[in-house]
């Protein structure tokens, strides 16, 4: 029995309206139920979380304004329970390890449906 039916939001934070639409669809096929934000960078990611609450969020790095893990930094500081999801092409070391010790987990893009399955196991706690 799924005692978690509740639906969720997740906010999906990337410049490139292509990724946010590849990312909600893959979302959406698992949890149609769900509601799906969008920014289209971190400094506006920031002032969505605190209007809207999101229970998760995905993240780019390389965005205009401030970086990704910046952002997720400040969500964190604001809002510690959320999980985040850093999505990202950028592999360097050091972001990775930026989002680790964020406590988000790093993913490399391209979004596909196993990074996808990765996120939803990051945002269920596994």
């Amino acid at each position: 029995m799924n005692t978690e039916h509740t639906p969720k939001k997740l906010l999906i934070v990337d410049d490139s309206k292509v990724s946010r639409m590849v990312i909600k669809a893959h979302i959406l096929a698992k949890h149609a139920d769900w509601e799906i934000i969008e920014a289209a960078s971190g400094d506006a990611a920031v002032l969505l979380v605190d209007q809207d609450t999101p229970d998760y969020c995905t993240m780019d790095i390389n965005m205009p304004g401030i970086l990704g893990t910046d952002a997720a930094e400040q969500i964190l500081a604001k809002h510690p329970a959320m999980r985040i999801v850093i999505f990202s092409a950028n592999i360097q070391e050091t972001f990775q390890n930026r989002a680790n010790s964020l406590g988000a987990t790093f993913v490399a893009k391209p979004v596909t449906e196993k990074s996808i399955a990765h996120a939803l196991e990051h945002f269920a706690g596994k």
